[in-house]
């Protein structure tokens, strides 16, 4: 993982094994990121920007990496047993070809935000769980359960036999999210960046929504996308804000 915010809100819910910083300036700049890790008994090295550099890929880490295990996953016969216990409320959010780690990061963080479940991937048509991933989800991508299937359609005809409607997005949708009923146990299906849904995922959806468009533009990027719904779904179910 890398970037200060991502690894300042990993530290509330694990700690890293050890951690890199960049040597020479940015050492005061992390003054205070170097006082808790410390407290915390995390081992600090202090490495040249081009190492950082290297394990970060290019990308932008802001002096600091922090070396953790693997995100980790969860298979179906989990998904099918947590969807159990939820009863009769409860959100879920299925996530179809989103391959771009950074909007995979994003509606993690979203996810998390709405307090959903849990989020369902497909093990073969989905951004890895990396460090893209963790850096933008600033910390969800912990406490975030994620469930990669093997099979998402069928996945979804499961779910529904338990219980659980499925209501997909699509643009060509004749309903709007805002008239979707959500009082019940959902599964909200966003489909991929590019081509949205794939027709056998469709299929599976009981209920096709759309977001309605008023501007020039014809589509939202689909964590922004992913945000909206997931508020709509909060909205309706009536979860108190404290």
């Amino acid at each position: 993982m890398f970037g200060l915010h991502a690894v300042q809100a990993l530290l509330t819910n694990q700690l890293p094994e050890k951690v890199w910083l960049q040597e020479g300036e940015a050492e005061r700049r992390l003054a205070g990121l170097v006082d808790t890790l410390q407290e915390r008994g995390v081992p600090i090295e202090f490495q040249p920007r081009q190492e950082l550099d290297r394990l970060a890929g290019g990308a932008s880490h802001q002096g600091v990496v922090a070396f953790c295990p693997p995100l980790a996953s969860e298979g179906e016969s989990r998904l099918y047993w947590e969807v159990e216990q939820a009863g009769n409320q409860g959100l879920w959010l299925v996530l179809d070809g989103v391959t771009d780690p950074h909007n995979l990061g994003a509606c993690l963080r979203s996810a998390d935000a709405a307090g959903v479940r849990g989020v369902i991937l497909p093990r073969d048509k989905s951004a890895p769980l990396n460090g893209v991933v963790r850096k933008v989800a600033c910390g969800a991508a912990e406490v975030m359960p994620v469930y990669q299937v093997v099979n998402l359609s069928r996945t979804l005809a499961k779910m529904k036999s338990l219980g659980v409607w499925i209501i997909g997005t699509s643009g060509d949708a004749d309903k709007s999210i805002f008239d979707a009923d959500f009082n019940a146990q959902v599964a909200l299906v966003m489909g991929s960046e590019g081509r949205g849904m794939r027709r056998l995922t469709r299929e599976a959806c009981d209920h096709l929504v759309k977001l309605p468009m008023l501007g020039s533009v014809s589509s939202l990027n689909v964590s922004v996308a992913t945000g909206i719904c997931l508020f709509e779904a909060v909205r309706q179910q009536g979860i108190s804000v404290s």
